[in-house]
């Protein structure tokens, strides 16, 4: 089994954890001086680091899925400012650079609910058992 069929380690799990802590709280606190970003609220569920803690990918969603455009574009704009402030609340050898990437996981989790009711799949499931 190769270490990406593993998965993170303990240390990724527990850094992408602090990043997703100070992310959340910079994003709560309305700090990010971006017209996109003003008033909008974000969640933060997952961040997930490289193997060498460089990189950090956060999954985001903005409340009610909506702008995701604008929400994406702000944030991208914001990338650097946010590494620096992330850099002075979490103490690591090097302030990991941000990806964002939107969650689409309940949007994913929706559409194979759809899929496993349609009656032929339905129909198939039947037949198994």
């Amino acid at each position: 089994m190769s270490v990406s069929e593993k998965g993170p380690s303990q240390r990724q799990l527990r850094v992408g954890e602090l990043v997703r802590h100070a992310l959340a709280d910079i994003l709560a606190r309305g700090e990010i001086a971006d017209p996109d970003l003003d008033g909008v609220i974000l969640s933060v569920p997952e961040v997930r680091m490289s193997p060498d803690l460089k990189n950090a990918t956060a999954l985001v969603m903005p409340l009610g899925g909506r702008d995701t455009k604008k929400v994406m574009a702000g944030l991208e704009r914001s990338r650097k400012w946010l590494r620096g402030q992330i850099a002075r609340r979490v103490n690591l050898k090097f302030a990991p650079d941000i990806r964002f990437r939107l969650d689409t996981r309940y949007d994913d989790d929706d559409t194979v609910n759809v899929l496993l009711h349609r009656p032929e799949v339905a129909r198939d499931l039947d037949e198994g058992e």
